[in-house]
């Protein structure tokens, strides 16, 4: 069924939605069920990255120093380290051993406290239990306490009780996992060789003294890694001699905490595939995250104090993000307690105090530098300031306070001054009150903010043509730069579209009403991508020193849960509970809401595949 849209004609006219039409899924079912949610179903490497995980981990807490990777000729794989090996001892509650119920039970594991891993990856419990669901054959041999165990699984289930096999040197420990995908849940059966020698290799780089290694029984070929340099000889490695405008790399480690970060950067003089990689407790990080918007903030507010300091910027001329994110390329490394990923896969870090952690040690030690090394420092100043002069000479005017037809936009609205398309965003804002809050809290260079007066008309059903009776949606529309039903965006004045409502259930229907306005008037934006709805937090919860936001109230006990289990944090835990947007104060606003490195917003997409139902 589509958003929004009321089948009426289907409509079952037996009432036969009962209590035995709820189905209850069981330990490993809804994986197999909805392996998406759980995995990445394109192909099995994620299988695989999952159990390198959990030997990395051993790893970085100091138990294991070489992990092993056999791909066989069957499309198997084996997965070896010489940690500590897996629990064989009976769970006091469960009943069960360790292993077993790591292996077949969702949200089962050692990572949700600091006890046996102060850094982990590992934060849910699902990872090695969703590998063994999505296997046709899975067996684990382990060395522990001088022993050497088995135990087998086959589609999830146990099929061999774990025993013990032998004895082995008390100084012998480790886990060997070996399994079969099953074809059924991937696009692409095989694993990708390329992919996991990648994974391999940075894993140690990212991790002084871990040997990794790789043998592909098909090519009877071996690789081994080891590195005990820095990223520094890494990053190096990986920009292909390109000439760069610092002779060696910006690099350091620096440590707080509950945070450690280890990074290389540099800059190539011409355009390149440079590597810019992130790693959040050496999981990599592909798509980003709060760690490397953070280290991004960061280097750029320390350049743009040098070049305050030494009176370097032509008069009018700001540096945006992107003037120094050029050519870059860089290695960011952080270690960091309670990890929070967007998503099973981990592909991006959504821990929002992680930017602010991250932006702090990354300036003061980039200013440090700078001040030390100002022949270099001035050549990357030289290389911003001449991207930001390339970024406004390419940008698309746009026409200040005035619409394509001469009419003035309202007045209500605090307009952006820049003229670079790409980085104008326009936020919908519920109240005059919080639209107050949010003009304080936006940086008025690209970022325009339109009070709304409660909610508007609901224009689900109503036609294009009639909309625009409404003084709010005529002014959303002359703000906009675009009418009610047309496939021309062409003058679409802004890149990104934002509705900012308060995280109650009003604050939710005024959402849903400027949803159903875009979806059904404007769907051209929608489907250009340019439309955001962000995430205001509902609750600040102070300890100390320390300030953390919650969406909603399973997010506020799971912080306060895990503020609890540290020993060494007993400080009072005070929560205050946001009333509305007007309730926060512009640094409070502009922090969790509004600045593009910490801020949560989710983007408003159509999916045409969806059949009516």
């Amino acid at each position: 069924m589509k958003l929004f849209d009321l089948q009426k004609d289907n409509k079952k006219t037996n009432n036969d939605y009962n209590a035995e039409s709820i189905e209850v899924l069981k330990g490993l079912d809804p994986v197999k069920r909805r392996p998406g949610m759980y995995t990445d179903t394109s192909s099995p490497d994620h299988l695989a990255y999952e159990v390198i995980d959990n030997s990395v981990d051993e790893a970085i807490a100091g138990y294991a120093d070489k992990i092993d990777v056999v791909l066989k000729q069957d499309n198997s794989i084996i997965i070896s380290d010489n940690g500590r090996g897996m629990p064989v001892d009976i769970h006091p509650e469960e009943k069960i051993s360790g292993v077993e119920l790591i292996m077949t039970k969702l949200h089962a594991g050692a990572k949700f406290s600091n006890k046996d891993y102060s850094y982990s990856g590992g934060l849910h419990g699902v990872g090695v239990s969703v590998v063994n669901a999505l296997t046709s054959n899975l067996s684990i041999h382990i060395k522990r306490n001088g022993n050497k165990y088995h135990i087998g699984f086959k589609n999830g289930f146990k099929t061999q009780e774990l025993e013990l096999i032998k004895t082995v040197g008390k100084k012998k420990s480790g886990t060997s996992i070996w399994f079969y995908p099953d074809p059924s849940y991937f696009d692409t059966p095989q694993f990708s060789l390329t992919s996991l020698k990648k994974v391999l290799k940075s894993k140690a780089v990212l991790c002084k003294g871990l040997v990794t290694s790789f043998f592909d029984e098909q090519s009877n070929e071996k690789t081994t890694w080891k590195y005990d340099h820095g990223l520094d000889d890494y990053l190096n490695e990986n920009l292909n001699q390109e000439k760069c405008i610092f002779p060696d790399p910006f690099a350091g480690k620096l440590k707080g905490d509950d945070i450690q970060i280890i990074w290389a950067v540099n800059w190539t003089l011409e355009s390149g595939s440079n590597p810019e990689e992130s790693y959040v407790n050496l999981i990599p990080t592909s798509l980003g995250g709060t760690h490397v918007n953070g280290f991004r903030s960061g280097l750029l507010e320390s350049i743009k104090e040098f070049c305050k300091f030494r009176n370097l910027l032509p008069k009018g001329l700001f540096l945006a993000p992107e003037d120094i994110w050029h050519n870059v390329g860089y290695i960011l490394s952080v270690k960091l307690s309670d990890a929070q990923f967007s998503g099973q896969t981990k592909e991006r870090l959504s821990s929002r105090h992680c930017a602010g952690l991250v932006n702090i040690q990354i300036r003061d030690a980039f200013s440090l530098w700078l001040n030390h090394n100002i022949e270099q420092g001035e050549r990357l100043a030289s290389f911003a300031i001449e991207n930001a002069k390339n970024r406004i000479k390419k940008s698309r005017k746009v026409t200040k306070k005035k619409t394509s037809n001469g009419l003035r936009l309202p007045a209500k609205l605090s307009d952006c001054t820049s003229i670079d398309h790409g980085r104008r965003e326009l936020f919908f804002v519920e109240g005059d009150s919080a639209g107050g809050s949010a003009k304080q809290a936006r940086d008025r260079r690209f970022q325009a903010i339109m009070p709304l007066r409660g909610k508007i008309l609901n224009t689900w059903e109503i036609d294009s043509s009639a909309i625009m009776e409404s003084r709010e949606i005529r002014d959303i529309s002359r703000v906009l730069g675009v009418l009610p039903g047309s496939d021309d965006i062409s003058k679409l004045r802004y890149n990104k579209i934002c509705i900012l409502a308060d995280a109650d259930s009003d604050g939710l229907h005024i959402a849903t009403l400027i949803c159903a306005l875009f979806l059904k008037h404007f769907p051209k934006i929608v489907e250009k991508g340019h439309m955001h709805i962000a995430m205001p937090p509902l609750y600040r919860i102070d300890v100390g020193k320390e300030v953390f936001y919650a969406l909603d109230d399973p997010e506020k006990d799971n912080i306060i849960k895990r503020i609890k289990r540290r020993k060494k944090n007993r400080s009072k835990i005070n929560v205050q509970r946001f009333k509305g947007l007007g309730e926060m104060n512009p640094s409070q606003l502009k922090e969790t809401t509004i600045a593009p490195d910490s801020r949560r917003l989710v983007q408003l997409s159509i999916d045409y595949d969806i059949e009516d139902q």
